[in-house]
């Protein structure tokens, strides 16, 4: 491989993926506990996907087994699609505010999930989606998680490709 695409290499694009994701996670604690923001349950789904794509990108990082490698990287882009038609919802809810978000069909199953009886003052929902946020940099909320799942989508995608055209290359040398 190149040394100046070094930077490609598939363990730091998903260890960055991972660390982009504790980021924004970190980001809706500080808003929720700080700013007294209260997360719906398009929030709440969207933090578990955070916590995914961290869990699993970070695995993925530090794992050298290629086949375990790769299926970390499709659990992260999985976990990764899952965030981006949240977040994308959400915004499409908030662009039409007489539509509601399915608070009362959503809700229940997002106060049961596992880490709503572990911690639920971070994983209930307790706000409408319909109801704005405060926008940060002219940008609602929603929209910053998306263009988050996004640049994490881009991240894990280009490391998923290097990983297969190194992996190709080891197989070719042999």
């Amino acid at each position: 491989m190149n040394p100046r695409f070094n930077w490609l290499r598939s363990p730091r694009l998903l260890g960055l993926s991972g660390l982009i994701s504790i980021a924004f996670l970190s980001g809706a604690f500080y808003l929720q506990f700080f700013e007294n923001e209260a997360p719906c349950p398009l929030c709440i789904l969207q933090r578990y996907a955070y916590i995914l794509i961290a869990l699993f990108a970070l695995t993925g990082a530090s794992v050298r087994q290629r086949r375990l490698n790769l299926a970390l990287h499709g659990f992260t882009l999985i976990a990764t699609i899952g965030g981006i038609v949240a977040a994308a919802r959400q915004i499409w809810v908030l662009k039409h505010p007489f539509f509601s978000c399915g608070f009362d069909i959503f809700r229940p199953i997002v106060d049961n999930l596992p880490l709503a009886w572990i911690l639920p003052s971070a994983f209930t929902a307790s706000r409408l989606c319909e109801v704005p946020y405060a926008p940060i940099l002219g940008l609602s909320l929603p929209t910053w998680s998306l263009i988050g799942y996004l640049s994490i989508f881009a991240l894990v995608s280009v490391s998923l490709i290097s990983s297969c055209k190194l992996g190709s290359a080891a197989k070719s040398s042999l």
